[in-house]
């Protein structure tokens, strides 16, 4: 019962008839042929709202609620694009990102409304999905048919999708309607997803991740979609057992707050099937198949599109893949424009040439990327060249496995040699005593950077750092440079509204935090790092002119 169709708008019609549980939700549920006619009746007020000149865009401020569903499919059918907004933003930010995006209509709810108060955003009519008027609004809709705008085609805007940089505005990535179908039937292919399946979108909506890779796939394949109006570990299993959940995606951190909740002897009865997600880490994905009995699967797909690997059966741990025929992915060197060379190892798995073989991974062949939404400047700098620059950092072993070493803003250089971020991450989180790491670059007083990690223990569980430094000294592949010289000590992992570690904070406040500090002096092993400790760094920092690298 799946479709071919080249837009989301045919994905969209093709469900109309289709009686099968579409979209299910807390307290609620539709049939396909009932989205599909919400849909219609929503694209039909659309086509009243706006203008039909040029592509008009709306902006979505909502949680994962029926109606996010309801209103992507009605924008497809429309030919609107659909600028996902992030409630994390805040004020001014929050305005720039709706002007920014030319929104003239901003569909939101009730709960959200005081985020918009004081902001000044002139023509952007707001529709208030959870009120009377609303209702009303649409009630001269109902009986709309799933007609398809004469000028939408595989080009026409479908999303434009936020992308969380570390410094500055974030900018919206352009998806089209053909890509966003194109992703959905290979991911059905890859999957083998059935008509018979559920899709559990936990991921918040307005990121790429949940509408790109579980919301058009579950469409392509006419498989349901169940919602979660935001992710909760603690509702995770339930959830996915309530709706009978055989697919879920997921980003950053959500995986290791999964394995944070408390062990059930049940926890391997659920119905799920795959878990498709990035930057669970090796380590976390075997312990999340052995508790859960879910297989999760590693990919990588820059947000933009641009480049994208896809792990395939003989895949070693750790690796996310190799590139796909006919794909022209390279690890290079960004100063020298050379390919980096192979990575080395010892036997125990250390690394022997980091500085060599750590490089940006770029795609050197046709692409699907599609621009920025009005910024330029952000377009140059991510196709130069010719190349498409992922801003992530790899590095490939002799077979010509990728494996992801980080972005190239926590790039780390210890000693003059360049170090994985992600490697050290993935030893650290062998650690029992920790449920989520992150490890990032801190400048050190003379040249270079040192490394710190930040740990979150469970629940009423205290750091011992004499058995942390213990269990780091007895793994084979940690060499000597990747030991973290701080650690912090968090009770929740620091992330952004997509889940995602929020690196640039964490590197921002370095060792002069107000969470404990543990501080490994050269030569000696880890102890609690005082005023009295900060005031002397901060000397030797002084003393080689690298003050005003500290954020104090």
């Amino acid at each position: 019962m799946g479709s071919t169709g080249s837009t989301v708008a045919e994905l969209v019609q093709a469900r109309w008839e289709d009686h099968r549980t579409g979209l299910r939700w807390a307290d609620g549920a539709l049939s396909h042929h009932e989205v599909t006619a919400g849909a219609a009746a929503r694209a039909a007020l659309l086509a009243d709202l706006l203008s039909s000149r040029g592509e008009p865009h709306i902006g979505v401020l909502l949680d994962n609620t029926p109606e996010y569903s309801l209103w992507l499919s009605a924008a497809a059918l429309a030919g609107v694009a659909v600028a996902g907004i992030n409630p994390t933003r805040r004020g001014a930010e929050l305005a720039r990102d709706i002007l920014h995006t030319d929104c003239r209509l901003l569909v939101t709810e009730q709960v959200r409304l005081p985020l918009l108060d004081g902001l000044e955003l002139p023509g952007v009519r707001v529709l208030v999905t959870d009120t009377q008027e609303y209702g009303a609004l649409l009630a001269s809709y109902a009986d709309a048919e799933p007609e398809i705008a004469r000028t939408v085609g595989p080009a026409s805007r479908m999303l434009l999708y936020f992308t969380s940089g570390s410094t500055g505005a974030p900018k919206a990535a352009i998806c089209s309607q053909g890509r966003l179908a194109s992703a959905g039937r290979s991911l059905v292919t890859h999957f083998g997803i059935r008509p018979s399946d559920t899709h559990y979108i936990c991921m918040p909506m307005f990121h790429g991740n949940a509408v790109i890779a579980d919301w058009a796939p579950a469409l392509a394949a006419g498989a349901g979609v169940a919602l979660s109006r935001r992710f909760s570990a603690s509702r995770f299993l339930p959830d996915v057992r309530e709706f009978g959940a055989t697919y879920f995606t997921y980003v950053g951190r959500a995986v290791q707050y999964l394995l944070a909740t408390p062990e059930r002897p049940d926890d391997r009865e659920n119905p799920l099937r795959v878990g498709f997600g990035t930057e669970a880490g090796a380590v976390d994905a075997a312990r999340f198949e052995e508790r859960f009995g879910v297989r999760l699967v590693e990919g990588y797909g820059s947000s933009e599109g641009g480049a994208a690997i896809q792990r395939t059966p003989g895949t070693p741990p750790g690796a996310i893949g190799r590139a796909a025929p006919g794909d022209d992915l390279a690890v290079v060197d960004a100063v020298t424009l050379r390919e980096c060379e192979a990575a080395r190892f010892t036997d125990d798995g250390q690394m022997l040439n980091g500085r060599a073989a750590i490089g940006e991974l770029v795609n050197r062949g046709p692409n699907p990327f599609e621009g920025y939404w009005r910024n330029d400047e952000a377009q140059a700098e991510r196709v130069r060249g010719g190349w498409y620059w992922t801003g992530d950092l790899f590095y490939r072993d002799e077979r010509g496995y990728l494996y992801f070493a980080g972005r190239t803003d926590d790039r780390l250089r210890v000693d003059s040699e360049n170090l994985a971020a992600a490697m050290i991450e993935n030893i650290v989180a062998r650690y029992p005593g920790v449920v989520a790491v992150a490890v990032y670059a801190v400048p050190d007083p003379v040249a270079g950077d040192q490394v710190m990690a930040a740990v979150a223990t469970p629940e009423g569980v205290g750091f011992d750092p004499l058995d942390f430094a213990e269990f780091l000294l007895a793994q084979p592949d940690l060499g000597t440079k990747m030991m973290p010289r701080f650690v912090r000590v968090v009770r929740r992992m620091p992330v952004t509204a997509t889940n995602k570690v929020a690196r640039a904070v964490l590197r921002g406040e370095g060792f002069c935090c107000a969470d404990p500090v543990w501080w490994r002096p050269s030569g000696s092993g880890y102890r609690r790092l005082t005023a009295a400790d900060v005031a002397a760094l901060r000397g030797r920092f002084r003393e080689h002119g690298r003050e005003s690298l500290l954020h104090l």
